[in-house]
């Protein structure tokens, strides 16, 4: 359980979850690091939108929203219409492929 709270922290702190990110969390925590459960996490994580498991899991939005620090109100609402359809695509695929790779996590 360790490694997945390593990785939900660095995907709250807004940080990249690699295998080096991964590490130094654990390493600060006093955690042993296991390389194969690191790489395990970090390649089940790659195609997972951690913000859209997290959204359907607990039925709303995380309490904070990772935006660019000098977006204004305005910017911040609207969305190009090209990211939705990326989004809707990555969903697709991904509900059977995150349950798929959650499962595979936890024996």
């Amino acid at each position: 359980m360790e490694y997945i709270y390593a990785s939900l922290l660095l995907h709250s702190a807004g940080k990249e979850i690699s295998e080096e990110s991964l590490k130094r969390v654990l390493e600060a925590a006093g955690i042993p690091i296991d390389e194969v459960r690191v790489k395990m996490i970090v390649t089940a994580l790659k195609e997972v939108n951690i913000a859209d498991v997290i959204r359907q899991a607990t039925g709303f939005a995380p309490a904070v929203a990772i935006q660019p620090a000098a977006a204004t109100p305005v910017q911040a609402q609207t969305k190009p219409p090209e990211e939705k359809k990326e989004e809707e695509k990555k969903e697709e695929v991904g509900e059977e492929a995150i349950a798929e790779g959650i499962s595979a996590l936890f024996g």
